[in-house]
């Protein structure tokens, strides 16, 4: 009778010692995932402030900038990134043809070297753009 309570007893301490290792392995793979992470939370924080901060605001100016470009017309008035003013005469393809200085010097650019539309605005008709 004592083997057999020893034997109950001995069964019992072992399902517990299962259980106690099933559990500490859960642990083991929760901290595992815990740490995992606090690694790579910094880092995934760090791409979306670099977004917002300088992916976004870049990718909106270069869809600006490309509108612009596609909405030129003749009678324009542009300034280059090189800081010649002019008025467009004409449009092609890649290039723009401008009249510069009180001559009208015909010069032509290529249109992504135009970095800005000027308003300009008459307000007599004697008053030149040149």
């Amino acid at each position: 009778m004592v083997e057999k309570i020893f034997g109950i007893a001995s069964a019992v301490a072992e399902d517990a010692a299962a259980a106690a290792t099933a559990a500490e392995g859960e642990a083991a793979q929760g901290s595992m995932v815990a740490a995992l992470a606090t690694t790579f939370l910094p880092l995934i924080l760090i791409f979306v402030v670099f977004w917002f901060m300088l992916i976004r605001p870049q990718r909106k100016k270069d869809k600006q900038v490309k509108e612009m470009l596609n909405n030129l017309k003749a009678g324009d008035r542009i300034c280059t990134i090189g800081g010649i003013y002019g008025t467009i005469t004409g449009l092609k393809d890649d290039t723009v043809t401008l009249s510069v200085g009180k001559d009208n010097l015909s010069m032509v650019v290529a249109r992504w070297a135009i970095r800005s539309v000027e308003e300009v605005s008459i307000e007599n008709d004697a008053q030149e753009l040149n």
